[in-house]
């Protein structure tokens, strides 16, 4: 059952507000890359990088489908947990599809594929993956969300301006530095030359090798 907190009206992320999705995006991203270690290291026994941007711990898949899931399932208040499940584990497999399906013909390449699996669809999500969304959504809708929230809520207005702010600025950032990079790394991949400054920049700061590192599982697609 939904944990109930007495709501803020006076906050600077007051209900929906934009400031309220940015802080449920920033808090869920960190949270799914530190689910994603802990998976890594339980299933494989070592620790590698499932960041989804160059600088810092995020996983951004988790964080935008966090705020779907909050703007689509909260708002229609689901009351029947199995109900909430398939609704959450269906627009899950669907967010990851597509995230899949827009890197793809955006920067020439996948962070995943499960062709080789079984209940693979189109290799871009499978049904097991489909059954942790609806989990993850579950829990997230009833109780993450709702604590979450309370304690965004408590943070002082004009401190939480100011802060929601600076780190849009960083998050933005991050987005066109991490897309730039890896645009560039498809083009080098098709032996493009750098034919400005901003590409000789970027070859020179986020060669292979240093991408490599970032997302050791991403995959070129021919």
């Amino acid at each position: 059952m939904t944990k109930i907190m007495k709501a803020n009206p006076n906050s600077f992320a007051s209900g929906y507000h934009f400031y309220k999705m940015f802080w449920i995006f920033f808090i869920s991203s960190i949270l799914g890359f530190a689910i994603e270690s802990i998976f890594c290291l339980l299933r494989y026994g070592y620790i590698e990088s499932r960041a989804g941007l160059i600088y810092g711990p995020f996983s951004q898949i988790y964080g935008f489908g966090a705020v779907i899931m909050v703007l689509i399932l909260h708002r229609i208040s689901i009351k029947r947990e199995l109900l909430l499940f398939f609704a959450s584990a269906l627009l899950g497999g669907l967010f990851e599809f597509s995230c899949s399906f827009i890197q793809e013909f955006a920067f020439g390449f996948i962070s995943w594929d499960y062709s080789s699996s079984q209940f693979s669809i189109f290799g871009r999500t499978n049904l097991l993956y489909c059954f942790f969304w609806g989990i993850l959504g579950v829990l997230l809708i009833e109780d993450i969300y709702p604590f979450m929230s309370y304690q965004i809520e408590k943070i002082p207005n004009k401190i939480g301006v100011i802060i929601s702010s600076v780190l849009i600025v960083f998050i933005l950032f991050d987005f066109s530095i991490s897309a730039a990079a890896t645009i560039r790394a498809n083009q080098r991949s098709h032996a493009i030359p750098a034919s400005n400054y901003i590409q000789t920049i970027l070859d020179q700061y986020y060669p292979d090798s240093v991408l490599k590192k970032v997302y050791p599982n991403m995959i070129h697609v021919n």
